[in-house]
């Protein structure tokens, strides 16, 4: 289930310092072992990452300043700040976005961390729960397109990761218990529904991909019922 975007209108948040009494966490119950390679694999990720606007400029300083005060920055259980990761799903329709039950909004997929998972393998476990493909890191490995830390229900803080997957053309098929409101979207449908966090993700994933911007797609032919969500015969979706 997507934990990863804040309710409308929240914004990017700093460092909230979490007394232990307010989130106790279980000495009793297993612990992963240390996260310092994660922690330093993240570290080197965002050294080479390029923000995209003041936004994610400062999500990305708060991130790192986060991860020098977290004792265990990936397990949601040891504080209400941690790193969380979700996927801007790609292929030849475009961009697959999700239905949050909760905020009834389209969204990226993504969720918390696994015990011992990287965010690079949580997001593909997220993304293929949550939109039923078999999406898959690109073929020269994962690429972190964004960053950007918010808050989220039940008053965690989320320093959220955003990687760019690839999708194969098929039509969406979550599984049970996940949102069935999951759909293909052309670039600029997406990016018109996005929030400002999401439009920065979409916007860096959109160069990636090398797509053209709006005014440059005239007089190209739409893909598969561009700007709506569609099915794998190019009918809109709930036809």
């Amino acid at each position: 289930m997507s934990t990863t975007d804040p309710p409308p209108g929240d914004r990017v948040v700093g460092p909230t310092p979490i007394p232990p009494e307010a989130h106790p966490v279980d000495v009793d119950r297993p612990r992963e072992q240390r996260p310092d390679q994660r922690r330093d694999h993240l570290r080197d990720q965002l050294r080479h990452h390029q923000a995209g606007d003041a936004r994610e400029a400062l999500s990305v300083e708060i991130v790192r300043s986060e991860l020098g005060r977290l004792e265990w920055p990936f397990d949601r259980m040891a504080d209400l700040t941690h790193v969380t990761a979700s996927g801007v799903v790609v292929g030849r329709r475009g961009v697959v976005l999700h239905r949050h039950r909760r905020l009834r909004r389209w969204m990226q997929p993504g969720g918390h961390l696994d015990p011992g998972e990287t965010p690079e393998e949580a997001v593909v476990r997220e993304c293929r729960e949550e939109t039923g493909l078999a999406v898959a890191h690109p073929a020269g490995g994962p690429v972190l397109v964004h960053v950007d830390v918010h808050r989220a229900a039940q008053e965690h803080v989320h320093l959220d990761l955003r990687y760019l997957v690839e999708a194969p053309d098929e039509d969406p098929h979550p599984g049970p218990g996940e949102s069935q409101d999951v759909a293909w979207f052309w670039w600029d449908e997406a990016t018109a529904m996005a929030d400002e966090a999401l439009v920065g993700a979409l916007r860096s994933a959109r160069r990636l991909e090398g797509v053209e911007g709006p005014g440059e797609l005239e007089g190209l032919e739409r893909v598969a019922g561009v700007g709506k969500p569609t099915s794998g015969d190019g009918t809109e979706a709930g036809e």
